[in-house]
């Protein structure tokens, strides 16, 4: 299953959500350069349990050495795809978890998400010799927080079918329940990291963003935070219509665009469960809020080729910090 965006806008920009993913795109193009070196690289930076368990070896390292691992193996990763996928999941859960917290909080919790994530993998994988890396730790820590403050949310998620990609509209209860739950079948299968995947990580990292989020939230939001919360200015490209039930051909839903869109007009995607397809919209300027916009032969199919409309209504989204 592979998401594609939740359900729930952001207020905010997520500064700090785009910066991680900046870094992390930033070290990878780093990494590339590298060329012979990048073992070694990995073998430094990344985290190597049996450099904390074996004492001749731990020998061998500064006390600053040891502890580094600890925060640079989340930004090192070991190609494209896995670069691609943890940064996706970030993309789709990050944003909201930010707004919730601001950007400082944000970052404390993503790094001790981190931190947790890998100290779990250390405990369970004692005398390993391969070097854990990737955001997938901390990201685990996002998506337990994701979890429990937006039970109901709801993902929008692809399914490859053969050749044909299907869409969904899944809670995002079950959508991370089912992911956390495929984490615990691999790791107990498997001796903690199968096919050089930080199983025992990813629960770490989930399990502590679910037991500490909430005490996240207890401390009050610094003028750092409010200072660097930024308006949204667009809602998503790609939305998910839920047409509301009809009796007829004709099928309505609501459009969500910010008041700049209003004015300026935007262009927008829409998937429908009904249609395979995506439908590519673009809405007029000086929109006005509960205005209607009609899609001539985009509604439902009767048996016999009749086709009815899609009306869409506008809803401006006025968001902000609270």
């Amino acid at each position: 299953m592979i998401p594609l965006r939740d359900t729930i806008q952001s207020r905010t920009y997520p500064i700090v959500r785009n910066t991680i993913i900046g870094i992390n795109v930033i070290v990878f193009l780093w990494q590339l350069g590298q060329g012979p070196y990048l073992k070694g690289i990995f073998d430094l930076y990344g985290m190597v349990p049996i450099r904390y368990s074996d004492p001749g070896i731990s020998g061998q390292f500064t006390f600053l050495q040891q502890l580094v691992p600890f925060f640079s193996y989340m930004f090192l990763h070991g190609g494209f795809l896995h670069l691609l996928g943890n940064m996706w999941f970030l993309y789709i859960f990050g944003d909201n978890v930010e707004d919730k917290l601001g950007p400082s909080r944000f970052v404390a919790f993503y790094i001790l998400s981190g931190i947790a994530a890998v100290s779990i993998h250390l405990v369970t994988n004692w005398h390993s010799r391969l070097p854990t890396i990737g955001a997938s730790g901390a990201i685990a820590g996002v998506m337990g927080a994701y979890f429990l403050l937006f039970p109901r949310s709801r993902v929008l998620t692809m399914v490859p079918i053969f050749f044909f990609p299907l869409l969904f509209e899944l809670p995002a209860v079950f959508f991370l329940g089912y992911w956390v739950i495929i984490q615990f079948l691999y790791a107990s299968l498997s001796h903690g990291q199968a096919g050089g995947v930080a199983w025992w990580a990813h629960i770490g990292g989930f399990i502590f963003g679910l037991a500490t989020i909430r005490l996240f939230l207890a401390f009050p939001r610094t003028g750092i935070s409010k200072r660097f919360a930024l308006q949204r200015r667009s809602t998503p490209r790609l939305q998910h219509i839920r047409p509301a039930p009809a009796k007829d051909l004709d099928t309505h839903g609501t459009v969500i665009i910010t008041p700049k869109e209003a004015l300026s007009g935007a262009r927008k995607f829409f998937t429908i469960p009904y249609r395979r397809r995506t439908l590519a919209v673009t809405i007029p300027a000086n929109m006005k809020d509960g205005a209607r916009l009609r899609l001539r032969g985009m509604g439902r199919t009767s048996p016999d080729g009749k086709q009815g409309d899609l009306y869409l209504t506008v809803k401006i989204a006025r968001m902000g910090v609270s």
